[in-house]
């Protein structure tokens, strides 16, 4: 289990439940919150917020006599079999809740072999998801995704990236000059949002903020039709809020 260091509210999330699900791992017959906190060196308001999130996610049941003990999400993702598929299977019921709750279309995307991957998304009839008008691999400097992924990249991956990608103009708004984009990235401040405001695609804007797990580099975005664009920053706060069990799912 692993998380690289980024000091989002997510991150801390999500490396304090780790370190609590390795805790309840050492316990097979199960263990009382007591001896959690002490194992975890949390206090136990910050425990017990954390144990409802693990519960409500799977990844720990309470016995009959109060102890905890492994749940059968964190079984199934830490299983030598079928580990991608319930990984899968369990980002994706993430994604579902999220869309329901943000009233959003939302994305999980990777930075895979050098280019901007859309790995999964939720989307639904009164949340449409952004129409893929130019290939997302080759439109990382446009949108909300692209530019997350690119800001967790060191100075040389995203010159690297550029030169094998040409930025070209897709609307007005869309920064064609990898001088201003290299500048804006370097200055982006990892617990703030990326915002895509109809850079990409006129009528659409949106939103991505950074899950990054181990050396894999992700993000969780969000994107809004642009007469409710006055939801952005609200719906881009609210999916960092909940963004720690992606992190977590990825990182276990």
């Amino acid at each position: 289990m692993a998380l690289m260091h980024e000091p989002t509210a997510p991150y801390h999330s999500a490396r304090d439940a780790l370190r609590v699900l390795e805790s309840v791992a050492r316990h097979p017959a199960g263990a009382p919150a007591a001896g959690l906190a002490r194992e975890a060196g949390l206090d136990p308001g910050r425990l017990t917020a954390l144990l409802r999130m693990l519960r409500r996610e799977g990844y720990v049941e309470q016995s009959a006599d109060g102890a905890w003990v492994t749940g059968d999400t964190l079984r199934r993702l830490t299983s030598a079999h079928g580990r991608d598929r319930a990984l899968r299977e369990k980002l994706q019921h993430t994604l579902d809740r999220l869309r329901d709750s943000v009233g959003a279309a939302v994305y999980i995307s990777r930075y895979e072999d050098g280019e901007v991957r859309v790995t999964q998304y939720a989307a639904g009839p009164g949340t449409p998801a952004v129409n893929e008008w130019v290939d997302f691999r080759s439109s990382a400097h446009a949108t909300a995704v692209g530019k997350s992924l690119l800001a967790q990249l060191d100075h040389d991956a995203r010159r690297d990236h550029l030169s094998r990608h040409r930025m070209a103009r897709l609307t007005s708004r869309t920064i064609t000059s990898d001088r201003l984009l290299l500048s804006r990235l370097e200055s982006q401040p990892p617990t703030v949002p990326v915002l895509d405001l109809q850079e990409y695609a006129v009528g659409t804007v949106c939103a991505a903020v950074p899950i990054t797990a181990g050396a894999s580099v992700g993000c969780l975005a969000v994107s809004l039709p642009v007469e409710r664009a006055h939801r952005l920053r609200g719906a881009a706060q609210a999916l960092n809020r909940h963004a720690a069990p992606v992190l977590l799912s990825l990182a276990l």
